[in-house]
């Protein structure tokens, strides 16, 4: 088996390598491939699961090219493989064996069959992805390349010769061995988790906890000391940020809640009443959070002995509605013949609220007020 380059494909704004898996049985020449975005050990392992499965068998022996997802290091016939590498061969009793350094007859086959694909096949093909492709690719082997005759026996084709080839191969196990990636990550401040250039959202509680990702094919999932707290579609665009409708939700209700109960907490401290009529509001089925703003509202345009006055006649009636506070404000105001209270809103514009202004000495209004009274004097 080996790699083949295929250049690049624009996934969305990402820019991803295609690249191809083949393996190839020796006597039979049948072919598997299967063309990724990348060239990584998970798609390494999920070539060789797939072909085994398409081969319906395990080889004894599979001979290797001295890639870095099979063979580490190699100092003469001292040879350091992959450790996972070894784990997968020990699920499918298979033995590893690389090629001798510089040693192209041995690995001839395989790289026939990448030249063979990348003419016959992929040479000015179009396709809209990669799943795409792969499903072009199976129609082309069964309709073409597996009809052909087989190499060294012209009296068979390809796929009969794969036939006889089964018989010897040593049966699949009763289970698959799992290809997903794992690692561990950790969010930042806001409750989403980078993976492979794009951003996956979590449950809020978990911002800035380590959590264990495994990204498959198709799925990426996010488990939080071995239970699955978030599971999204994968994503192979650049800068994408994949969200959980529940999780934004979740968050949102969060800060409002806090933003509630930090209301509650300044109002109960400022008029300790109010806290009897927001009892009766939710009693009566009213909205506690409306209520909340409005009676914050009204203790900052009147005050905490005013609004604490109102409050106190208002629980004196039983009454649930803070438009009967305001209602009481607003008389007294009037009693009292005060002035209306003026919001003055305070922009944000870094212009105006970083601007600095020289305030003038009061006595030179004194000075041109005297200067007017001479010159009337002088008329």
């Amino acid at each position: 088996m080996d790699w083949g380059s295929f250049g690049h494909v624009m996934v969305g704004r990402a820019k991803r390598p295609l690249s191809v898996f083949v393996m190839i049985l020796s006597w039979c020449r049948a072919m598997y491939a299967l063309f990724t975005l990348d060239q990584k050990q998970d798609n390494f392992l999920r070539g060789h699961v797939k072909a085994f499965e398409y081969f319906g068998g395990v080889p004894r022996v599979l001979l290797y090219d001295n890639l870095r997802s099979a063979v580490l290091s190699r100092v003469g016939d001292a040879i350091r493989f992959h450790p996972r590498l070894l784990e997968f061969s020990g699920h499918y009793h298979f033995e590893p064996r690389p090629v001798a350094v510089a040693r192209g007859n041995e690995k001839g086959r395989v790289e026939r069959a990448i030249r063979f694909l990348r003419d016959r096949f992929f040479a000015a093909r179009s396709f809209r992805d990669v799943d795409d492709l792969n499903a072009q690719f199976r129609r082309w082997r069964e309709e073409w390349a597996h009809a052909r005759p087989c190499p060294g026996n012209v009296d068979i084709t390809v796929a009969e010769a794969l036939d006889k080839e089964r018989e010897v191969l040593m049966p699949l196990p009763e289970n698959r061995y799992c290809c997903d990636s794992i690692h561990t990550v950790k969010s930042g401040k806001t409750p989403y988790v980078r993976y492979d250039l794009n951003d996956y959202s979590i449950p809020f509680e978990l911002v800035r906890k380590p959590l264990t990702l495994i990204g498959s094919e198709k799925e990426i999932r996010i488990l939080d000391e071995g239970k699955e707290a978030a599971r999204h579609p994968r994503s192979f665009d650049r800068g994408e940020t994949v969200e959980d409708e529940r999780h934004i939700s979740a968050l949102v209700e969060a800060k409002r809640s806090a933003r509630q109960s930090r209301g509650m907490t300044r109002l109960f401290r400022a008029v300790p009443g109010a806290k009897a009529l927001l009892e009766r509001v939710v009693e009566r089925g009213q909205s506690l959070g409306t209520a909340t703003r409005q009676l914050e509202r009204m203790l900052d345009e009147y005050g905490e002995r005013e609004l604490a006055v109102a409050i106190e006649r208002v629980n004196e009636k039983a009454l649930s509605a803070p438009s009967a506070v305001a209602q009481l404000l607003e008389q007294e105001r009037r009693r009292c013949r005060m002035t209306p209270p003026v919001k003055v809103p305070i922009t944000n514009d870094p212009r105006v609220r970083d601007l600095h202004v020289t305030p003038h000495r009061l006595e030179q209004y004194d000075e041109l007020a005297k200067n007017d009274n001479d010159n009337d004097n002088d008329e």
